[in-house]
Parts: structure tokens; C-alpha cells; sequence
């Protein structure tokens, strides 16, 4: 006689099925350690001994965001397998550029039914953890039927780092003169995906498998790239080239504020770190323009200025530098592997971007 199915199950749960998926995951989840790190997955709570971090005056940091709508991009292009890395890496970036070491995260997935993409979401998230030494202490798995159809899902992270009091970046010690340099990005990172997909799926008509027009690129793997994680760019870079007691005082201190440069693009992620008499000049000519950009604002499909409003356009991260550090900068990024290039100045100003086409 066949085995009756539970009650929940029959109500879209599956209770058996999740603890089988999660035991396919778990030994990638259990690689994304730090010694500080305390307990296993699956408790109640994540433990981490902040006692073991060599800080003087340690101050925690933390952030939290989502993939967005790139979960819908998935859908369509049936590419899941950066997801993980996305959320981790964005995440990352957030409290790097604070002059924060990322120490630990903690993920929300939610789906109206587990399957595969799962699996390979988060595989993908151990991944990233690894890679950029940041301990996964816990997370939850929520299936939830009626609130997601078949094949929809949402993804959620939790970060904190820490940072010595007196080393918190926040911009203000930039001054007119300090130089403006661009990290480069994979593709879209993790925002503008809602126009990006109306543009590509609905305007254009192109499916995931489809090459970019004028491009060797498949539309998919163009915009699903992973966001590129500069933590490991950023702290470096800031214990080499920033000797000073504090980050807010210029002298000793060559790396004066970082970007991320996401949801808002340039004009609205460069200005949270520009002092009240500085302006920003960026020279779009800097760099070469990916593909998918190209493609997405091409035939004037997206004006100029909003388009550095939306999207990054290239540019992951930007350090505004003190002059004299510029080169070490730039070799600093070659041997993280990021491509990089000066993309612009700081003049005197009221705290704007001004963009220079």
C-alpha cells in the first residue's frame, strides 16, 4: 500500500523534503567558518566570540538587503547558480567600504515550493562566505505556498563586520583634488533589474539564450553575472595605504572614501560619502561600457543621466584617493584582479555628481 502523503505536504509543505535538501547543503554550509564562529547549523541562534577579533576599540557593523528582482531574472533565464554569491558579496561591499572586515551572515529563503534551484542557490552562498572568510552562522528556509507560485523565490542577507573606532571611513577627510577611481563590475550586480528586464525580455524580445545584439554574449549569462566582492580589495588596501590614528584626518591616510556603487548608481550612492564643499566629476569615457549596458541603453532606450542613476554602468566601487596613492591603488586592484581605472576628480562644490559624457 502506498504511503500516505501528510497533511502538510498535501498543503504545500513538505517537511521531509526540505530536511533532505538541506543535508545535499549542509557540508558546503559547514566550509563557511572563522574560528570565532561557535555552534552548528541548525540551532536557534548563531554564536560568534567577538572577544577573539584583534580590535582596539571594536565597533560592529551591519547591513541587510535582498537580491531584488534578479529572482524574477532567474526565473526566466533559469540561472540560479549566482544568487548566493550575490547577496553575500553585496552584502560584503556595504560594510567593507565603512572600513569594516566582514565577519559573519545570516540568509532568509523563501519560495512557495523547495526544489533543485535551492540546492544551487546555496551552494552558492557557502561558496562566497568561503572565498571572502566570512562565517555562515545560521539563516532560515521558508517555504511558503500562497505566497509565492511555482518557481518564485526570494532572497534575503544579514552581515556584520567590525571596525576600529577611529578607522571608520566616512568620506570626510576628501578634499578638491583627491582622485576619483573605478572598480570594474561583472554586469549589473544585484540592481536595476526591473527596467533592465523590460527593456531585454518585453522591448526587445530576447530570451535567456539569445545573444546580445551586435555581441557574442548570451543575454542570460550577461545578466546574471555574480556581483564582484572588493572586501578583500578594500581591507587591504586601507591597512597598507592608511597609517594615520583616523580615518576622518587626512594626514597619514591616502584611501579617503569608498562607494559601492549600487541602487542609485553614481549620483546617488558618491554623494553619501562627499563632504558638503566637494563635488564629484566623473569622465563616463574613462572605461569601455559591458555589453548588457550597451545593449539595455542603446537607441536611446534609457537617457544618459538616468541611466548613471539606475545602473551601475560598469563601475562596481569607487575609491577617491589622494593623488600621490593613485598608482599603488591601481597595482593594489591588479593583484586582487579587479580592473580598475582613474574615472575622474574632486572640485570644489555641494556634495553632487556631476557626470562629464
Amino acid at each position: 500500500m502506498a504511503k500516505k502523503q501528510k497533511a502538510y505536504a498535501q498543503a504545500g509543505v513538505d517537511i521531509a523534503l526540505a530536511d533532505k535538501l538541506l543535508n545535499r547543503v549542509k557540508p558546503h554550509l559547514q566550509k563557511a567558518s572563522r574560528p570565532e564562529s561557535l555552534g552548528s547549523i541548525g540551532g536557534f541562534g548563531g554564536f560568534f566570540d567577538i572577544s577573539r577579533v584583534k580590535c582596539n576599540h571594536p565597533i560592529l557593523v551591519s547591513s541587510t538587503d535582498s537580491v531584488g528582482t534578479k529572482v524574477t531574472a532567474a526565473k526566466v533565464t533559469g540561472i540560479y547558480k549566482n544568487l548566493g554569491a550575490d547577496i553575500v558579496n553585496h552584502c560584503a561591499n556595504d560594510i567593507a567600504v565603512c572600513g569594516a572586515e566582514p565577519l559573519y551572515f545570516l540568509d532568509y529563503y523563501a519560495t512557495g515550493s523547495l526544489d533543485k534551484n535551492y540546492v544551487t542557490l546555496m551552494k552558492s552562498l557557502a561558496g562566497a562566505c568561503v572565498a571572502g572568510n566570512i562565517a555562515l552562522v545560521g539563516g532560515e528556509t521558508a517555504e511558503l505556498p500562497g505566497v509565492y507560485t511555482k518557481g518564485e523565490c526570494d532572497l534575503v542577507g544579514s552581515i556584520t563586520g567590525v571596525v576600529d573606532k577611529s578607522k571608520i571611513l566616512t568620506g570626510k577627510a576628501i578634499r578638491p583634488g583627491d582622485v576619483l577611481i573605478g572598480l570594474g563590475s561583472s554586469g549589473l550586480h544585484t540592481n536595476g533589474f526591473s527596467l533592465a528586464r523590460k527593456i531585454l525580455f518585453n522591448d526587445l524580445k530576447l530570451s535567456g539564450n539569445d545573444l546580445l545584439p551586435g555581441f557574442k554574449q548570451k543575454t542570460g549569462n550577461a545578466l546574471m553575472q555574480a556581483h564582484v566582492n572588493y572586501s578583500g580589495l578594500i581591507l587591504e588596501a586601507l591597512k597598507k595605504l592608511n597609517k594615520g590614528p583616523r580615518a576622518a584626518q587626512r594626514k597619514d591616510n591616502k584611501v579617503l572614501g569608498l562607494a559601492h556603487i549600487t541602487g542609485g548608481g553614481f549620483t546617488g550612492n558618491i554623494p553619501r560619502i562627499l563632504p558638503d564643499s566637494c563635488n564629484a566629476i566623473v569622465d563616463t569615457s574613462a572605461w569601455k561600457t559591458l555589453p548588457i549596458f550597451q545593449t539595455i541603453t542603446g537607441d536611446n532606450r534609457v537617457d544618459f543621466d538616468e541611466a548613471y542613476e539606475v545602473f551601475n554602468m560598469g563601475i562596481g566601487l569607487v575609491a577617491i584617493v589622494s593623488p600621490d596613492a593613485a598608482n599603488a591603488f591601481l597595482k593594489l586592484a591588479s593583484k586582487h584582479k579587479h580592473k580598475a581605472w582613474i574615472i575622474g576628480s574632486v572640485t570644489k562644490g555641494t556634495g553632487k555628481v556631476q557626470l562629464e559624457n
